[in-house]
């Protein structure tokens, strides 16, 4: 249920609201926008009639909500969600937001040069992996700790985000001082232990659809996060897996403008893994920012043909230039904004 307070409900009003709610068995969630206080209701509250709630002061709308993505739907912020970070950044917002670097980090100098040249590019994050969950237990896992410290160390020297993969539980408490943005993958977007977790961490979660996971699958799993009280869910669109073979997977556009019609939640696109071919990656980057995405997360490499991981849908740093270039050109078609390239020196 979603109880849409007035315009100048006062807080005691908001208040008589919430404690009403709890007492027939509500868990609430309650988000202040710039016009409204939304209060969503979810749980298996006893019998109630919610046209009751209509006669409270200070209440402009009652709303029986029948999908079973409460937290994560439209109805519970309608203006939609942005995303802030702590130097400034915000995804969900006016400008569109740039997530590269390699699919693994591999070294220092592999680090350092990836993110001076996507930084240089006008990228806002670097992603890289420290823990990488791999089809075949022979290929190589990621550096572990010693790639956290390396992404902390270059994300510190050149003002980048860090954006980097959790694999389980236990890896939580150890990469908080190292990232400002989990990311969860594809194979884990139905880990719901960890989902969990991470709805108790107050830092950002960029969630991946799984290979095969419908829209309401991917919503449903950002509701587990939602309702542990972390709000601040990005949705990706990375591609799932078709009868087709050409490609490493299908990317799904039109999943972009969907989840922006039924979620309040940021939504980016991922042409890397979603074709997971280095030649339809800028195709792809851009017809994503045409349909509305608010980032990219894209897999850039100084030497992609030398990468331990994920090599062939890797950009050349020069390559991701010119992508940068002409997503400045599509993003104000759209009514958005890009960084501007700048001067980097480490």
């Amino acid at each position: 249920m979603i109880v849409a307070m007035q315009e100048r409900a006062t807080e005691d009003q908001i208040q008589a609201v919430v404690e009403r709610m709890m007492e027939i068995g509500f868990n609430v969630h309650r988000t202040t926008g710039a016009v409204q206080t939304i209060l969503a209701g979810v749980g298996t509250p006893g019998a109630f009639n919610h046209k009751d709630f209509e006669l409270f002061a200070g209440v402009a709308e009652v709303i029986r909500i029948s999908s079973p993505y409460k937290l994560a739907g439209r109805g519970f912020r309608p203006e939609g969600s942005i995303v802030q970070f702590p130097n400034g950044v915000s995804v969900g917002g006016d400008e569109v937001v740039v997530m590269a670097g390699p699919c693994s980090v591999e070294s220092r100098d592999q680090i350092f040069s990836a993110a001076t040249q996507v930084k240089a590019s006008g990228a806002k994050f670097l992603r890289g992996g420290a823990f990488k969950p791999r089809s075949s237990p022979y290929s190589f896992q990621g550096m572990g700790l010693a790639g956290l410290e390396l992404l902390r160390e270059v994300g510190d020297i050149t003002g980048l985000l860090i954006i980097s993969e959790v694999m389980e539980i236990s890896q939580i408490e150890l990469m908080l001082p190292y990232i400002d943005c989990f990311q969860v993958g594809a194979r884990n977007m139905q880990n719901f232990n960890l989902l969990r977790e991470l709805g108790q961490v107050r830092k950002p979660v960029l969630l991946k659809r799984g290979i095969a996971a419908t829209l309401e699958e991917l919503l449903l799993s950002a509701e587990y996060i939602l309702s542990g009280g972390n709000y601040d869910v990005i949705l990706c669109e990375r591609g799932i897996r078709t009868f087709e073979t050409y490609t490493r997977n299908t990317m799904d556009i039109s999943a972009i403008p969907v989840i922006k019609k039924l979620s309040h939640l940021p939504i980016v696109g991922d042409p890397s893994h979603g074709t997971g071919r280095r030649d339809m990656v800028p195709q792809m980057a851009r017809a994503t920012i045409a349909a509305g995405a608010d980032g990219l997360l894209i897999e850039v490499h100084p030497s992609p043909d030398k990468a331990v991981s994920d090599g062939a849908q890797s950009l050349f740093p020069d390559q991701f230039a010119k992508l940068m270039d002409e997503l400045r050109i599509i993003a104000p078609a759209v009514g958005r904004g890009i960084a501007q390239p700048v001067a980097v020196s480490v």
